[in-house]
């Protein structure tokens, strides 16, 4: 359960992020811009969230196998 929540909360961390990031730079262009850059940083934001999240994980089973051997 712990997993899963410290997941969501490292996906909506870098979402928010990417939100951020993507309307400011689109707000260089116009308004429109800003909104679909917020979009599209929230969508790469929430993937590289849930990968990092995933890839931390399974470093950590790995290093819990190898611990336990």
């Amino acid at each position: 359960m712990k997993d899963k929540i410290t997941r969501a909360v490292n996906r909506a961390k870098y979402a928010a992020i990417g939100a951020a990031l993507g309307a400011g730079i689109g707000g260089l262009v116009s308004r429109n811009a800003a909104s679909t850059g917020g979009a599209i940083g929230a969508l790469a934001g929430a993937f590289l969230g849930e990968t990092s999240a995933g890839a931390k994980s399974a470093y950590e089973k790995l290093t819990d196998r190898a611990a336990e051997e």
